[in-house]
């Protein structure tokens, strides 16, 4: 066995969720030349990638090789008057990267402060809050292939992105690794976007009329402690489930029984509804079953008090999922990827 490859390791301090699962073989990769070696041994076929662990539910033990992803680094690659285009390696925390950007006054990312994982996973289910996705600002990423470990650069529409999707989830989960994801941000006059959610009220709250990108994010950050748990605090994946995108035919029945409902005009066809208030009508929130349970302030988040397992928490999800399903004849799925 390789000296830098280590056995039998939890993998607790390695997921949001904090469930403790075991890694038969273990290594944490600092480079892509170590990373390339690491996927040339014969000797572990399978591979399990792990990133920031942020969104992934581990219900059992790993017993292939897991490789971290610990890539660190930040660069400009060039820049004018009205854009930057910028490049964070796939081991960078994603809401570092954010307040990183704000400092140096590069605008897009603001709206996505505080989501949590790592930079390199946040293509895979094309991250996104508050009106913004990550596709607005993605520019390309370079992946390396598992099988061949050969480097292919994506570009945005290589991607195919869509709501919490890509091809990465999709024909090609599994397939690669991203080592790096290139931004284009703005550098002049920055487009802010204050529409949606609570974040109109959070600036009004504190008097501001001219938002700047900090202020936006000042503003996402406050929102989002006030209804999230701090996975270090208190073991959550943000986030469990997606928000459903309806036909309108299917809309327009569940608004005629629940004229209260919170809901986004996606497109002429299709409507979003909060998964969150889905839940909380089928009196989930702030449930506890054992150590797994519902977050008090948001019922889209499943947390673990402690010492819950995985498929504890599984076995929840599916029970909402089946609750929602019974009360409103809509499908919930989770956004989180169950393993």
């Amino acid at each position: 066995m390789h000296s830098y490859i280590q056995q039998n390791i939890s993998l607790k301090n390695f997921n949001t969720f904090g469930i403790d699962v075991n890694a038969k073989y273990f290594v944490s990769v600092n480079n892509v030349a170590q990373l390339k070696e690491v996927l040339q041994l014969d000797h572990y076929p399978d591979k399990f990638v792990l990133g920031g662990g942020s969104n992934m539910l581990l219900t059992k033990d790993i017993d292939t090789l897991v490789i971290h992803i610990n890539i660190k680094g930040k660069d400009i690659l060039k820049q004018d008057n009205d854009h930057v285009v910028v490049r964070c390696m796939a081991g960078e925390n994603w809401h570092d990267f954010v307040l990183w950007s704000i400092d140096h006054d590069f605008g897009g990312l603001e709206n996505m402060s505080l989501i949590p994982g790592n930079v390199g996973t946040a293509p895979i289910q094309n991250i996104g809050a508050y009106g913004t996705e990550l596709k607005d600002t993605f520019l390309q990423c370079k992946a390396i292939e598992l099988s061949t470990g050969k480097t292919r650069v994506f570009s945005n529409h290589d991607c195919k992105f869509g709501y919490r999707n890509s091809i990465f989830k999709n024909e090609l989960k599994g397939k690669y690794i991203i080592c790096s994801v290139d931004f284009k941000l703005t550098t002049g006059s920055h487009t802010v976007k204050t529409s949606y959610g609570a974040i109109e009220s959070e600036l009004q709250k504190n008097a501001i009329t001219n938002p700047s990108i900090k202020d936006v994010s000042n503003a996402v950050i406050a929102i989002r402690q006030s209804k999230l748990p701090d996975p270090k605090e208190l073991g959550n994946s943000g986030s469990f489930f997606k928000n459903p995108i309806v036909s309108k035919t299917v809309f327009r029945a569940f608004i005629t029984k629940h004229p209260d409902a919170p809901y986004y005009t996606v497109s002429e066809s299709e409507v979003k509804i909060p998964a969150g208030w889905l839940i909380e009508q089928a009196g989930f929130k702030g449930k506890r079953f054992g150590d797994a349970g519902v977050h008090r302030n948001q019922a889209l988040v499943l947390v673990n008090y402690g010492k819950a397992s995985g498929h504890e928490i599984w076995e929840l999800a599916k029970k909402i999922k089946r609750s929602v399903k019974e009360e409103f004849g809509i499908d919930i799925e989770a956004e989180v990827n169950v393993i």
